[in-house]
């Protein structure tokens, strides 16, 4: 079913792209990524509305929280109508992401050992710098995509935290608990570019060119529909100003 209903369609629009674009294995792959990531745009602009919907609505969550601290079951299910009402699924943004693996394990198989018979027609793998079927020796690329997943992990985050009180006994280690998965989640914003580029080293450059394009794609859609989000707290270190419509240096005092 994967191979009739996944693998092969992808191989052949690769094959139609490649062939009505020149012989040009590098611009049929970028078209290839921006007609998935087009495709999964109604799955997508969803999962972001409901995000950005459920960081305003964070507070109130929290309060709620706070109110029913004392019994977790309560909570459960005060939390559950709390979604209800204001119509939230927490898990609703799972499926562009297992849409968007399942094509990354698609060309993967397309760019290392899966091409048989289409690969007299994909006689050119030759792009720019580089052989796309060979991993990329530039660097440039691997580079590339982490520094894109960078700015999209900064995106996805808020762009205020909320500090948590201080407060004596078990309710200040329920604090310290909740800090930790903070700070976790700050972690991964680095984490991830990382991991991005060490398994881009190890891809076919083909594969890190798609992951470059859809890396893009998503963080366009984020500052469209979320706007910068954690990219202001970030930027902000760094003395850049983040607003609506522009992006500035802070000038320097004298």
């Amino acid at each position: 079913m994967y191979h009739t209903l996944v693998y092969q369609p992808i191989l052949n629009t690769l094959i139609w792209l490649y062939q009505i674009t020149g012989n040009n294995l590098g611009f049929a792959t970028i078209i290839l990524t921006l007609l998935v990531r087009g495709l999964l745009i109604p799955f997508t602009l969803p999962s972001l509305k409901s995000a950005k919907k459920m960081s305003a609505l964070k507070p109130q969550l929290d309060a709620l929280k706070k109110k029913y601290d004392h019994d977790p079951k309560v909570f459960q299910t005060k939390q559950l109508e709390f979604y209800k009402t204001h119509k939230l699924n927490p898990a609703g943004g799972c499926l562009p992401y297992i849409a968007q693996f399942i094509v990354l394990i698609a060309l993967y198989q397309v760019f290392m050992n899966s091409l048989n018979g289409a690969e007299s027609v994909l006689t050119n793998t030759n792009f720019l710098f580089w052989n796309l079927k060979e991993k990329d020796g530039t660097y440039i690329l691997p580079v590339l995509a982490g520094i894109l997943q960078l700015f999209t992990s900064m995106a996805i985050l808020p762009a205020v935290e909320n500090e948590p009180e201080k407060r004596p006994g078990t309710k200040a280690q329920k604090e310290d608990v909740a800090e930790m998965a903070t700070s976790m989640q700050q972690q991964m914003v680095f984490l991830m570019p990382i991991m991005t580029v060490v398994f881009a080293l190890q891809f076919p450059s083909g594969l890190s060119l798609y992951w470059v394009i859809t890396t893009a794609f998503s963080l366009v859609q984020q500052l469209v529909i979320s706007g910068p989000g954690g990219l202001v707290k970030y930027a902000r270190k760094l003395g850049i100003k983040i607003g609506r419509n522009h992006v500035n240096r802070k000038t320097a005092t004298r």
